[in-house]
């Protein structure tokens, strides 16, 4: 008994398993759309991406030197968490703004808790909403359209120039039909405005393949989150699928619910666990994005729910066998 060790999340069971491999995992995962947001928005994408990661990693190296904690950037969850919150930016973000943003990510919303395991909100998600209320919405709302001119799906985009307009998200947010909706084939391919990994819903899926097929997540998990979304908008507003279903593709749901939904520390640990924080944090991107003042509502939802893990982990535990109901 005294060799047992109790450590901190993520807890992995699966044999060959371990968190560098996992984050590994999730970074390969998010390749498609990190390569299809270069191609469309250009260079500028690589380099908030690059300054998010390169940020990411110092500020873990140069904390920990500072707290004395052995070193534990070989984990690749600093790596993740720059990536994801590059991915979550838009390419008018200045790159010391992305600094920032990596810096609070790592060294508070991570570091002061503890470090990996310990951090009771997803980093990425935290540092991005901590951007938008510090530097107002060029941290989260983006007004460019793509470098690339994808004429045969009806996008007039004269490449190479960025052009300003409405978002996706903020034309469907003007309801069905509204002046500059996309169509489902327009936002599954990612011709379109947007942050930097959320416009193509195609390499998002890939990613989601991926990270099923490695077993890194559970399929129902995102699953539970977009179906909520999908249902929110198809029963309560205007029982139109195709309005349902752009509002899956508009925006961060897809990229919220592969890659921060099913984060193994800040969301409950048990499969009905998983399942209510998934379908809550769907209803809250549903009347944020209904009832709010900000077109998009994905990052809220999940920084939310992250808040209410503890008590969802606990009231869908097992019940240990013998013991009290």
């Amino acid at each position: 008994m005294a060799k047992l060790h109790i450590s901190s999340t993520p807890h992995i069971h699966q044999k060959g398993s371990f968190t560098g491999k996992i984050m590994l995992d999730v970074a390969i995962a998010l390749l498609p759309a990190t390569v299809v947001g270069i191609l469309f928005f250009g260079l500028t994408a690589l380099w908030v991406v690059l300054t998010c990661v390169i940020s990411a990693v110092l500020a873990e190296v140069i904390f920990n030197l500072c707290v004395g904690k052995k070193q534990t950037v070989g984990d690749f969850s600093a790596v993740v968490t720059g990536l994801l919150l590059g991915l979550n930016l838009s390419i008018n973000v200045p790159l010391w703004q992305c600094v920032i943003g990596s810096v609070f990510a790592i060294v508070v919303v991570k570091g002061f808790f503890g470090g990996l395991g310990k951090n009771i909100v997803n980093p990425a998600i935290a540092a991005r909403v901590f951007m938008l209320l510090t530097f107002g919405s060029v941290g989260a709302v983006v007004t460019i359209a793509p470098v690339l001119d994808l004429g045969f799906l009806g996008q007039a985009v004269a490449a190479p120039e960025l052009i300003a307009g409405a978002t996706p998200l903020a034309a469907l947010n003007q309801g069905a039909g509204a002046e500059g909706t996309l169509s489902v084939l327009q936002l599954l391919v990612g011709a379109h405005g947007g942050t930097i990994g959320e416009t193509c819903g195609i390499a998002l899926l890939l990613g989601y393949v991926y990270l099923v097929a490695r077993k890194v997540i559970k399929w129902y998990v995102p699953a539970a989150f977009v179906a909520t979304v999908f249902a929110c908008f198809y029963l309560l507003d205007g029982f139109n699928a195709t309005y349902a279903l752009q509002h899956v593709l508009a925006g961060g749901v897809l990229l919220g619910a592969i890659f921060m939904a099913t984060d193994y520390v800040t969301t409950p640990n048990t499969p009905w666990g998983r399942v209510i924080f998934c379908v809550g944090a769907g209803l809250l991107t549903f009347a944020i994005r209904k009832f709010g003042s900000f077109p998009e509502g994905v990052s809220i939802a999940i920084l939310t729910m992250n808040l209410l893990t503890p008590f969802i982990s606990t009231w869908t535990k097992k019940k240990t066998l013998g013991g009290i109901k």
